[in-house]
């Protein structure tokens, strides 16, 4: 707003200056308007050309007063045209080493690499989750975007080494590619599982042919997004109600009930105790759906007698509050 003012001013200025010295050539000298206009623009851009007639003594201190109201002039320019450089200038270098030092301190955080419509959609997600996200993103017209949107963003090749050093993915807990084609987001997974072998990437397969050499690259979930959609369009139409549920718990931000996975700690003070025994459906009103064991093995619906063990991932499903404390006891 402040910019936008300068300029309406500058813009009123020249028009007022240019009007006030046309005007008053024509009354004191008895000039025409193009010679006035001319005599104006000469004198105050102090050119040093001559005069365009025999000027008489209160033309010549008019034309005094013009000039030094037209140094004046350029200099309130000249100093806003630098101002809005220097300020522009100071505000990029400023703004973007806030960036990467607010990217440098992350751990634990998720990468995402694209910011066209899935990697948006991935980012706002996780960000009202409250978890850390950096995007890497090569086309500039976004840069815009993803400052709007207010993430924390570096501008490159997502399969740059370096840059993917930059966001942290030595300590990162997990990277999505979506990114423009699947031979990028095959190099990029190879690059990302060669940085860090225990980062879970989560790759985005365009045609259907690229998610075995998804896999094959390092890619622990590949996702088709067609795929996925019509998958979630045939179920609306054939279990409503299933999938009612699953919006409840993974995207109505109005409800309570949530869907969550928490992994067992050595430290859990539920370690190698018995589901009956543990409260977590007498105390936490909870439901455990599944239990994937350390080798991959999953329990459906597990019995009761049934112990938590180290590694253990709890699939439980109830509300936000209850799954925090469960989340509590089987880390601490």
């Amino acid at each position: 707003m402040e910019r936008k003012n300068h300029l309406t001013l500058s813009i009123v200025l020249t028009l007022f200056l240019f009007s006030v010295g046309s005007a008053g050539y024509m009354i004191i000298e008895g000039w025409s308007l193009g010679d006035a206009l001319y005599m104006t623009l000469i004198t105050l851009s102090t050119v040093g050309f001559g005069e365009v007639r025999q000027i008489s003594g209160p033309g010549r201190i008019f034309t005094g007063v013009m000039i030094f109201m037209g140094v004046g002039y350029y200099m309130y320019v000249g100093g806003n045209l630098v101002q809005f450089l220097v300020e522009d200038r100071i505000r990029i270098i400023f703004g973007r080493r806030k960036l990467d030092h607010q990217i440098a301190k992350l751990k634990n955080h998720y990468i995402i690499c694209g910011y066209g419509r899935i990697g948006r959609v991935l980012a706002r997600y996780l960000t009202e989750r409250y978890l850390d996200v950096v995007i890497i993103e090569k086309n500039s017209g976004r840069q815009s975007v993803m400052d709007e949107d207010g993430v924390l963003y570096l501008m490159g090749e997502a399969s740059e080494e370096g840059l993917l050093l930059k966001a942290g993915i030595q300590q990162a807990r997990g990277l999505i590619t979506a990114v423009a084609t699947d031979a990028d987001n095959v190099f990029l997974t190879l690059i990302a599982k060669q940085l860090n072998p225990r980062l879970f990437v989560v790759a985005r397969a365009i045609q259907n042919t690229a998610k075995r050499t998804l896999q094959a690259a390092g890619a622990d979930k590949v996702i088709s997004p067609y795929d996925l959609g019509a998958r979630r369009m045939a179920h609306a139409i054939l279990r409503p109600t299933v999938i009612r549920f699953l919006e409840l718990a993974f995207t109505d931000d109005s409800t309570d009930i949530q869907v969550e996975e928490i992994q067992v700690k050595s430290t859990s003070r539920l370690l190698n105790v018995e589901l009956k025994n543990s409260g977590i459906r007498q105390q936490l009103d909870l439901i455990i759906l599944t239990i994937k064991k350390a080798d991959n093995t999953m329990i459906f619906n597990p019995k009761a007698d049934t112990r938590i063990e180290v590694d253990d991932t709890l699939v439980v499903v109830g509300r936000a509050k209850s799954l925090t404390q469960l989340e509590h006891m089987l880390r601490s």
